[in-house]
């Protein structure tokens, strides 16, 4: 269980304030149709967070060592910085087809993930744990409780939860994980 809670803990606080929850604002304001914004999120999650964890996996498979963990806890690091830099709302979302909500919302999520931190953690979180399944659930719901809420309540979510704030633990917990790694790595784990 713990990739599960750990998957689902790091990609929650990552994705508050991050672009994929802002086009999740902009696409609840500008369609209004909840439930298929959702499912439309909840399908590109999959997709994209089943790819990124295939990778990781793969990649650990075939580096393994001292070398390659201390790699994986230094991307941690890496990716702390990284949570601290706010993300700027892309555009991509004021260009979406009308080709129906869901697959608006499928599509674009989709995309904009790729390369995204919360992608990244996931495969760097399959990488760790060796588990694709079980690190997709929890970064998929780490996604949807960050997502769900910005879908339903829309811009009052970014007014009520200071960005700066959540950044920060956010950065916290990436460097603990890193730190985590990279200790285990040392002493022999």
């Amino acid at each position: 269980m713990e990739p599960i809670w750990i998957s689902t803990g790091v990609v929650a606080l990552a994705e508050i304030g991050d672009k994929t929850q802002l086009l999740a604002i902009l696409l609840a304001a500008r369609f209004r149709k909840p439930a298929s914004i959702i499912l439309g999120i909840l399908a590109a999650t999959l997709a994209n967070h089943a790819a990124a964890a295939t990778v990781g996996y793969f990649i650990a498979q075939w580096l393994s060592g001292l070398w390659f963990q201390l790699a994986v806890g230094a991307a941690f690091v890496v990716m702390a910085g990284w949570a601290l830099i706010p993300d700027k709302e892309d555009e991509r979302a004021n260009n979406a087809s009308s080709g129906g909500v869901f697959l608006t919302t499928l599509v674009s999520f989709f995309l904009i993930e790729i390369g995204d931190k919360t992608q990244i953690a996931t495969s760097l979180l399959a990488a760790r744990f060796h588990d694709i399944a079980l690190v997709t659930i929890g970064t998929t719901l780490g996604m949807m409780l960050a997502n769900v809420p910005a879908v339903l309540f829309g811009e009052a979510v970014t007014r009520v939860v200071p960005l700066k704030v959540v950044r920060t633990i956010a950065a916290l917990l990436f460097a603990a994980i890193g730190v985590w790694v990279i200790a285990a790595a040392l002493l022999g784990r």
